[in-house]
């Protein structure tokens, strides 16, 4: 059930390549948070290469004698980029912080405050990217991509990194069912928010699908449908579980198509429509590449904002 991310484009594929790697994709998290400048917890502004954020919870916990569960997050980051990310960790165990400073991992800046960091804590990121062989035929149909984009946004997919490189929607449907058991509780979480994701996946596909056969450049409105309680002009999709709230009359007869109802995990509703902020980009003509920049908010893929330019989907 791994599904197309289909998009409002309906230019021809462009055979553009990028790389999730540490030189071209720089990954800083975006924090509202007003650190007190005083309290139980060091915040640590980490910047880190080819580590993940759980394999950097592992050296926290190795070099520093703490226990994973007593260090705090913001977000998880990927581990084939150059990426900035918050995380505390307790203050009576911080010391020796400086001892985290390698050749992959080094603290930029640190403060105090009065709570651990928590996921949701994180307002979004902002992301540089570089894309390769981009040719100067391209560059008509990228910039209005871009602009169109800009005005209007675009679907927020889940990204392939959410289903993994072994995940499959067969077995993600098995240990969510109970009839496979994993002895990585991690993997097996993981596995578990990959199947609900397949549905949201399917869901907002075929929304953006009957949007585009409208001529819309955004999202339809449909009879029924749940929005962002902050926002009243974003319209949110199913991830299937108990305790959430569903949609009503027509737009729950597309929604049912993409719903488990025996699922026992907790529910969610995500938007299903964001606006990718402050985008700039500087082509070069000699080495037919562009840094790419611009800002999300918080769980969204950078690799969708790329796929969604492209108008086709990329893998690992």
């Amino acid at each position: 059930m791994q599904t197309q991310r289909i998009f409002l484009q309906t230019h021809e594929p462009l055979d553009f390549t990028f790389k999730q790697s540490k030189d071209d994709f720089i990954v800083d998290e975006l924090t509202n948070i007003p650190f007190k400048g005083k309290g139980n917890y060091l915040i640590l502004k980490i910047k880190k290469q080819g580590l993940s954020t759980w394999e950097l919870l592992s050296v926290i916990s190795d070099t520093l004698g703490i226990e994973e569960h007593k260090i705090g997050y913001a977000g998880l980051k990927d581990k084939n980029a150059t990426t900035t990310q918050y995380v505390s960790i307790p203050l009576n165990r911080s010391q020796d912080y400086k001892l985290l400073n390698s050749k992959n991992i080094k603290v930029l800046e640190t403060f105090l405050h009065d709570q651990k960091l928590k996921i949701g804590d994180l307002e979004g990121n902002r992301f540089k990217i570089n894309l390769q062989s981009i040719t100067q035929e391209m560059l008509p149909q990228i910039y209005q991509t871009l602009s169109q984009i800009q005005k209007h946004g675009m679907p927020n997919y889940f990204g392939y990194q959410r289903f993994g490189k072994e995940s499959n929607f067969e077995k993600s449907k098995r240990i969510t069912e109970g009839e496979e058991v994993l002895k990585d509780k991690k993997l097996e979480k993981f596995m578990k928010l990959a199947y609900q994701s397949y549905f949201f996946n399917g869901w907002l596909a075929k929304r953006v699908e009957l949007s585009r056969k409208s001529g819309s450049k955004k999202l339809n409105l449909i009879n029924g449908d749940v929005f962002n309680l902050h926002d009243r002009t974003i319209i949110t999709g199913l991830l299937p579980g108990r305790d959430i709230l569903r949609a009503k009359n027509e737009a729950r007869k597309i929604e049912e198509q993409f719903d488990d109802l025996f699922i026992q995990d907790k529910g969610y509703r995500r938007d299903a429509w964001i606006k990718p902020l402050n985008i700039k980009n500087k082509y070069n003509s000699e080495s037919k590449s562009m840094i790419l920049e611009f800002s999300l908010p918080k769980s969204s893929y950078a690799t969708v904002f790329i796929e969604n330019l492209a108008n086709k989907n990329f893998t690992y």
